[in-house]
């Protein structure tokens, strides 16, 4: 695991603005840094030492001096990988997982992505053709931007932080990026807030010709729902055995492997295999549970370390630490995310990465298995039907003009709606609507690609599960994941993420996601013989931090933040942003999420503009 940046084209100065832009990021890789450069590239990696610790360093050449690596992740099926090149005649010079790519790409070009079984980000320059390959892995694990100007792709790196010391950018506003933001938490297109830096894909590759700088931006996998109608047993037993199979690869390290553990059933299923794993070389796991007085998670996850007796410790969240390490979470992001269980995760990370250097994690397994209970939602509207059209157009109407709020109250107000209409995924902050009055400068709609995802013959939990899987998994779940725990130079694996696992869930039928009320129906029924009954049978719960709490604590600070921060003042419409704050205060709503949506973003601007050096 590391982090790696590049410079495409000649630039003054180029190895010291390369050297600045590794710098950046540090903390994904301070064990070790390589630099490589050639006429029209410059290749930059920190590396966390993981596997092949003595001689993994990067970049690394093949022998003839024609192709070039600088690799970000983890590829579990690279000791096959490795054996099926040495069948060949083919001689390493490490044992790393990186060579392995590289030898697959010297022998079988850009086609070998599609033999990777992992997590990557990777950039593999070829000296006799004067190009450069970069890929991502299939659900975008690992994250990867590149800048582009005139048409021309310039730089690269694992965090967009590292693409600002680029000589030739001038940091600006993306302005669309804000007020998709504001409407869905987060910035769901491959765009960011940074003007003209891109996000590139999940399961997608850029071939740059470095002669030219002319590219071109391939996909080479989508998530697919394909069911094949194979019975329950038999589902059940491919799962536990894909589950068991993918938790073993993932514990591949020469350094010592953890596991988060939460009361749910996907780190519970997770910690268990690792539990086991690390036995057969007697080793005891160290596991890892959040919490606090007001969100308390301990004792449901304390079911599972006491069964599989792991090395458990318990992190007590502390809310003022909480509130003042904000604009650390804005640096780390790069972007801002309003997600406030990305805080959780950060001390988690911190205080696990005492102890170990790679984690295991629960990412993954509701988007693949249909675990959010928004999901069921389909079904009970289907009982709806029952009832006049014209009653359900009245009580959705009253449900959207009434001001206060009630349990229901948005199951309703969609009740006659298309899902294509209201679905954006699992986070509204302002809807559509909200985004554009409050909003103060070049009008536009907030943009999310729900169409794109949502045609088809799917179901409409189907539908829903394709949205959450190409933009919220790794818009908002991989994103916290990634950089909440490489802020600690610690690495976060997520098994379910896992490519095999993923050709499963991927056949299921509704009936075997979704059943009696039940989300992640099969996935349950898999779990019987591995985790505790209350655990296999708790409901998805999100973690629970008492934002309101933390707000009122904090009241004026988080007032005078939002209030004077130049950003806000200028593009949103203030009499709007004083009466959400007035009506939170007074107790008139519950304006906790929206409140701390604006915070972050006021604390991204001061971090990235007004302070950055």
């Amino acid at each position: 695991m590391c982090g790696i940046v590049g410079i495409v084209g000649e630039i003054t100065k180029k190895e010291y603005v390369l050297r600045k832009m590794n710098d950046k990021i540090i903390h994904r890789g301070p064990d070790d840094e390589g630099v490589f450069l050639d006429d029209g590239v410059a290749l930059g990696m920190r590396r966390l030492s993981i596997i092949d610790i003595e001689h993994g360093k990067q970049p690394i050449t093949t022998t003839d001096g024609n192709f070039t690596i600088v690799f970000n992740g983890e590829i579990y099926n690279y000791k096959i990988l490795r054996a099926e090149l040495e069948a060949m005649g083919i001689v390493f010079q490490t044992n790393s997982d990186t060579e392995a790519i590289l030898l697959m790409f010297q022998k079988f070009g850009p086609t070998m992505v599609t033999r990777l079984r992992g997590m990557f980000a990777f950039a593999i320059y070829d000296k006799t053709k004067k190009s450069l390959f970069i890929a991502r892995d299939y659900f975008g694990i690992k994250p990867l931007y590149y800048l582009k100007q005139e048409g021309k792709i310039l730089a690269f790196g694992s965090e967009i932080k590292s693409i600002l010391e680029h000589p030739s950018y001038s940091r600006e506003i993306n302005h669309e990026a804000a007020l998709n933001y504001l409407s869905f938490q987060y910035n769901p297109t491959d765009e960011t807030f940074f003007k003209n830096i891109y996000k590139l894909a999940p399961g997608s590759t850029l071939l740059i010709d470095l002669a030219t700088g002319n590219f071109k931006e391939e996909k080479y996998w989508d998530f697919k729902i394909e069911p094949n109608q194979e019975s329950n047993s038999s589902v059940e037993k491919k799962i536990e055995s894909a589950m068991n199979g993918s938790v073993a690869a993932h514990m591949i390290a020469d350094v010592p492997v953890g596991s988060f553990l939460s009361g749910g059933i996907d780190s519970g299923m997770i910690a268990t295999y690792a539990a086991r794993e690390a036995a057969k070389t007697g080793r005891t796991l160290s596991t890892f549970t959040i919490g606090s007085d007001q969100a308390d998670e301990w004792s449901a996850a304390r079911e599972v370390a006491d069964v599989i007796k792991s090395d458990h410790q318990e992190i007590n969240l502390d809310w003022k630490e909480y509130f003042s390490t904000l604009p650390k979470i804005a640096y780390h992001f790069d972007e801002p995310v309003a997600d406030p269980s990305a805080v959780a995760l950060y001390f988690l990370a911190r205080e696990a990465r005492k102890k170990v250097k790679v984690v295991l994690s629960g990412e993954g397994a509701d988007e693949l298995f249909g675990g959010y209970n928004i999901y069921l939602e389909p079904y009970a509207r289907r009982s709806l039907q029952k009832v006049p059209l014209f009653i359900r157009k009245a009580a959705s109407w009253f449900a959207r003009k009434i001001p206060i709020s009630f349990p229901g109250k948005n199951y309703l107000k969609r009740s006659v709606e298309r899902l294509e209409d209201w679905y954006i995924g699992n986070a509204t902050i302002w809807s559509r609507n909200e985004a554009r009055v409050l909003w103060r400068g070049k009008p536009f709609s907030p943009s999310h690609p729900v169409e794109d995802y949502a045609k088809g013959a799917h179901s409409d939990s189907a539908k829903m599960q394709l949205v959450d899987i190409n933009t919220w998994l790794v818009g908002d779940i991989l994103a916290k994941a990634d950089k909440m725990t490489m802020a600690h130079s610690l690495e976060a694996r997520v098994p379910f993420l896992d490519i095999e696992v993923s050709k499963i869930a991927s056949q299921l039928t509704d009936s075997q996601k979704w059943h009696n009320g039940q989300t992640k129906y099969l996935l349950r029924e898999a779990a019987k013989s591995v985790i505790p009954e209350t655990t296999r049978k708790r409901k998805k719960l999100g973690f629970p931090t008492p934002l309101k709490s933390m707000i009122a604590a904090h009241q004026s600070e988080i007032e005078k933040a939002i209030l004077e921060n130049s950003y806000l003042a200028k593009n949103l419409d203030q009499t709007i942003v004083k009466k959400v704050l007035e009506d939170h205060a007074t107790g008139r709503r519950d304006n906790s999420r929206k409140i701390f949506a604006l915070l972050m973003l006021a604390i991204w601007h001061e971090t990235f503009f007004n302070n950055a050096k």
